[in-house]
């Protein structure tokens, strides 16, 4: 069931339990016991029996009233082991045994781990429970607050909790870390990430507006966390962080998995010792009272609960927001922050007191490596790392590219102004989202939005990307568009040509055909070179495409498009029949064709743009063999690149110069790399000339063999790859080997038969 209006209810998933409402510890940061609602104060200790049934029967009812197929019960406290083994048995016992076997019941518990022990552990292991243990780093952060009642250190206890769960990995379910600005972030992580956790939650302290936290400077949280980040991401994301992988996952549309930031309705209830439904229990900062509800276990359905006011403010999305966050341009990945955190003298119709640091933490996320959600399986890495790939191993890089173009635009859209194209952008995505993908997989698009996060682009282009995707999905629009030199260009639709002004023009589109309000202007659609069933566009008008070594040409007379059209038909045939271990990757992955200015240059012209993946740029060559070698060496410098856009190969702050032996200037790493996977294609591809037109592809073969695989000893000795890059470049010897070992085979066949 949706909720969607005010008789409709939207069904809990997650429901924490407090079976026990005392703790052994006395942090001085808990919510709990030390901040404004002090109703532990008269509730019994511990969740007694009777109550424990009658909480098992109503989740059991709302489970069957709703037909749901999963949820998840925490047990928690207080400190849920003072409630010990038996009695957490039992909750669990009840549980399973009210509820179907067709909804999973996925069982949890929140500990502070001091009094873990094997007994507690086999019951968990019994009745299916997975643990959480509240760690706040090393040995200083951890005592910074968390200690007994007489000021010792519970640290070795936690520690010792923790050991015993890794011996028993199937109960671990990770570590959870409150942050305090005042401990070093990196010994913080490190020493979580030592015991290797499987999810780590970095949660931010419970606070509001009126009784804000410790802040040191404006935005101290984001700039602790993004020293996490960072080392995380160098680390190759060793473990899972829940709040990191939520900003990526809603980057491109998905859910959160936390309720600490994102837009989705909360679905959780919290039931005390005593039986009382409350609201989530952060809300005991609040004021006294706060997470009070007014129903029980014993007189209230779930479905009534679900009714409550408080329970409602909690669901309300977008639209629930202050004003300032329905405008922000991270709100889906921040979605206001934590519903508690929002409070001020009465109200919750505010940011996030935390707003500062979210959004400086989600933009660096969003502008970072992001891509690196998209897994790349070792065997894909190995075939694109040999030289090669097939068109899955192309697909998962395209894959890639376009969630990071997608998180691109979402950053160019907090300097565009106005609405109307992030709007219009919006209607196409709910409507015809493959149409989108179609215009964002352009490869000039990228280079657009990271030429304006670099404060050297125009924003307002947002509006021609926008009328694109409008048009390709035939919805009528009218928005005001940027002219550049004369022309208004819309990314892979075409080109109005001739505009009168300089700056911005009312485009009108109706029913997918575009014109200029009150303006004349000349159209010219897109084209395309053909071979067979495969296509590629042909790009002389994208006015970002002048990203390349060499100028582009202006847009070709028709003559010059058809001389085009013939040379790539003649090219393309060439690499299907003769190089087809390239084709199927370039099938999948080639997707525009940029023409280039050869004068003066005297030497076949080609290039790819660091920024244009599935772009090859080059002059007319003089022969369809020529067109086919610059399709398939560029493609493989858009291949790394993209490759490099999801994992680092090597050490970037290694500022040493390599000699390349195809170049008289010396090499940063990345050239070199660059470079040498490049002619790694290109010594492929006069090795299989040979047999086809012998001269001068002997030569070129005996050549480029001996230099490239000097270059990758370069590589492999420079002491700077990464374990990834090392196995990379040693996928490159092993494709380039057997290639030595046909130039001692040709020269003894040689002397045999000269013999």
């Amino acid at each position: 069931m949706e909720w969607g209006g005010a008789s409709e209810i939207l069904p809990f998933r997650q429901f924490v339990l407090k079976v026990h409402s005392r703790c052994d510890l006395a942090c001085d940061h808990c919510y709990v016991y030390e901040h404004a609602d002090q109703s532990w104060r008269g509730r019994p200790k511990m969740m007694s029996s009777d109550t424990i049934i009658r909480t098992a029967e109503r989740i059991a009812e709302h489970v069957r009233r709703h037909d749901l197929k999963q949820i998840v019960v925490v047990m928690h406290g207080g400190e849920p082991l003072l409630a010990g083994p038996d009695v957490l048995a039992e909750v669990a016992t009840e549980l399973r045994g009210r509820i179907s076997e067709s909804c999973d019941v996925d069982l949890r518990i929140h500990t502070n781990g001091i009094l873990l022990d094997d007994r507690f552990c086999d019951t968990f292991a019994a009745q299916g429970i997975t643990v959480g243990v509240s760690l706040d780093g090393d040995r200083v952060a951890n005592d910074r607050h968390r200690r007994y009642a007489n000021g010792r250190s519970s640290y070795p206890q936690a520690v010792r909790a923790v050991e015993r769960l890794r011996r028993r990995p199937e109960l671990y379910a990770g570590l959870l870390c409150t942050i305090d600005v005042a401990n070093d972030p990196i010994a913080v992580y490190e020493a979580l990430v030592a015991l290797r956790p499987p999810r780590i939650d970095f949660l931010l302290p419970h606070a509001t507006w009126d009784a804000p936290p410790p802040r040191p400077s404006a935005t101290a949280y984001a700039d602790w966390l993004i020293t996490i980040f960072d080392r995380w991401e160098a680390d190759g994301r060793p473990v899972a962080v829940r709040l990191f992988d939520s900003i990526i996952a809603t980057t491109w549309g998905g859910a959160s998995l936390t309720e600490a930031i994102g837009l989705e309705p909360s679905t959780l209830i919290v039931i005390e010792t005593d039986g009382s439904y409350e609201l989530v229990d952060s809300l005991k900062v609040v004021h006294d009272g706060a997470p009070a509800t007014g129903h029980h276990v014993a007189n209230e359905s779930l479905d009534e609960v679900a009714a409550h006011p408080g329970v409602r403010a909690r669901q309300g999305g977008l639209e629930s927001l202050a004003a300032a966050c329905r405008t922000c341009p991270v709100v889906t990945s921040c979605g206001g922050g934590l519903y508690t955190h929002r409070y001020r003298s009465g109200s919750f119709d505010n940011p996030s007191v935390f707003c500062a640091d979210l959004f400086k933490l989600i933009v660096h996320v969003r502008e970072g490596k992001t891509v690196r959600a998209h897994a790349l399986p070792y065997d894909a890495i190995d075939a694109i790392a040999g030289g090669f790939g097939e068109a899955r191993d192309v697909g998962l890089l395209m894959e890639s590219q376009q969630s990071l173009r997608r998180a691109l635009i979402v950053a160019v859209r907090a300097k565009a102004a106005g609405e109307s194209a992030w709007d219009l952008l919006t209607r196409v995505e709910e409507d015809h989202p493959e149409l989108l993908d179609a215009v964002l997989a352009h490869p000039y698009i990228r280079v657009w939005a990271i030429g304006c996060l670099e404060g050297g682009g125009r924003p307002a282009y947002l509006a021609n990307v926008a009328a694109a995707a409008a048009a390709r999905a035939g919805l009528d629009a009218r928005l005001q568009v940027e002219v550049v030199d004369g022309c208004v260009h819309l990314p892979t639709v075409g080109t109005l040509a001739r505009v009168p002004g300089d700056a911005a023009a009312t485009l009108v589109i109706e029913k997918g055909r575009v014109r200029l309000d009150g303006q004349a202007a000349t159209w010219h659609p897109v084209r395309h070179l053909t071979s067979g069933g495969f296509s590629v566009l042909l790009e002389d008008s994208d006015p970002y495409r002048d990203c390349h070594q060499w100028r582009p040409l202006p847009r070709l007379s028709d003559a010059e498009a058809a001389l085009w059209e013939e040379s790539f038909d003649q090219a393309w045939q060439l690499i299907e029949r003769d190089f087809p271990s390239y084709a199927t990757g370039l099938g999948a992955g080639l997707t525009t064709i940029v023409p280039l200015t050869a004068a003066g240059s005297g030497r076949d012209v080609s290039s790819a743009a660091r920024h244009a993946f599935g772009a090859v740029a080059t002059a007319l060559p003089p022969d369809p063999a020529t067109f086919a070698l610059l399709i398939i060496h560029e493609f493989q410098h858009v291949k790394l690149g993209a490759v490099l856009d999801m994992f680092d190969l090597y050490d970037e702050t290694d500022r040493r110069l390599f000699h390349a032996p195809w170049r008289e200037d010396l090499r940063p790493l990345e050239g070199l790399l660059q470079g040498t996977y490049a002619h790694l294609a290109v010594t492929d591809f006069w090795r299989t000339r040979r047999h086809i037109d012998p001269e001068p592809a002997r030569s070129h073969f005996a050549h480029w063999r001996v230099q490239t695989a000097e270059a990758i000893e370069t590589l492999a000795e420079s002491k700077a790859l990464t374990p990834l890059g090392e196995r990379f470049v040693s996928r490159m010897r092993d494709s380039i080997a057997p290639w030595l070992d046909e130039e001692i085979s040709e020269a003894a066949g040689a002397v045999r038969a000269g013999g």
